[in-house]
């Protein structure tokens, strides 16, 4: 062999051996950043967590206490349905009057009659007015024969994200005129709306925590229900997918919570799983966590 091949392979072998050093050393360094990260990751779980017992505690006392607020909307309109410049003003007056519709994190509000018939929705533009809530949410159908129900479904005209699936949970309170059903208030949110207004809040929360100079880290939150991993409309794909192969709920369920490292796209985050026993189907809020 000469002297110029020897050189050469000699060189390679060298790179080799460096390239595999500093993989070695980037596998450490990540799964040592992944670890900080995921003890850092508990106090921001904790927050998520109870942002999310508040909002539900919210709409479960404003929703039966605006139904019933609603019930002069059909007594005046009686034997007729309210108008749907009725049904706006009395939406838009609820969410001004009662302090917890006023503050609650729903995407809509809306009023449908007995038959199903969606009357008005509290947003200046509505695509719901005049569609059948019983045709697009089947499962509402039933909250005629109970006061209050929680249930979830999937419309995309209540979609939060448009490039992505999406999908809603509703909470729904019956109207009573004289011991009769007469209609439906009912409140919802976008599981991709929800997952930003949590993380919008938790990252406020952080930030307000961080000391002047200190590395501000990055924060995500996912809500998994279903099979799916919803987050922000710009949260990375890639990062609920690596969630879902972890199997969440089974991961989260009956414990207080669980939190562990993950490399996604050569990052290492700690993340950290809560399963919300609050809701009727298994949900859990997933927090992603990186110090890099």
């Amino acid at each position: 062999m000469s002297a110029v091949m020897g050189s050469s392979v000699i060189a390679r072998r060298l790179w080799l051996q460096v390239g595999v050093g500093l993989l070695l050393l980037c596998s450490v360094g990540c799964a040592n950043e992944g670890e900080k990260s995921a003890r850092l990751v508990v106090p921001n779980l904790k927050y998520v967590a109870s942002a999310v017992e508040r909002d539900l505690g919210e709409v479960r006392r404003g929703m039966p206490a605006g139904a019933k607020e609603l019930t002069t909307l059909f007594e005046r309109a009686a034997p007729e349905r309210p108008a749907a410049a009725d049904a706006r003003e009395e939406l838009v007056r609820l969410r001004s009057d009662n302090p917890d519709i006023s503050s609650a994190k729903s995407t809509f509000f809306l009023i449908a009659a007995s038959d199903g018939t969606i009357l008005r929705n509290n947003l200046d533009s509505d695509e719901m007015a005049e569609k059948n809530l019983f045709q697009v949410y089947p499962a509402t159908k039933n909250a005629l024969t109970q006061d209050y129900v929680e249930l979830g479904g999937s419309w995309d005209v209540a979609r939060g994200v448009n490039n992505r699936p999406d999908a809603q949970w509703l909470s729904s309170a019956r109207i009573m005129v004289k011991g009769t059903p007469v209609g439906l208030f009912v409140s919802g949110w976008s599981w991709s709306s929800y997952a930003y207004r949590l993380e919008m809040a938790l990252r406020s929360e952080v930030l307000g925590e961080t000391k002047s100079g200190d590395k501000v880290p990055l924060l995500y939150v996912y809500v998994v229900v279903d099979g799916h991993a919803y987050g922000t409309p710009v949260s990375p794909v890639v990062n609920g997918e690596e969630i879902l192969k972890l199997n969440p709920v089974a991961k989260a369920k009956g414990k207080d919570m669980w939190t562990g490292p993950i490399e996604i796209t050569r990052r290492a985050f700690g993340l950290g799983l809560k399963h919300i026993p609050l809701f009727s189907s298994d949900v859990v809020v997933a927090v992603l966590r990186s110090e890099t």
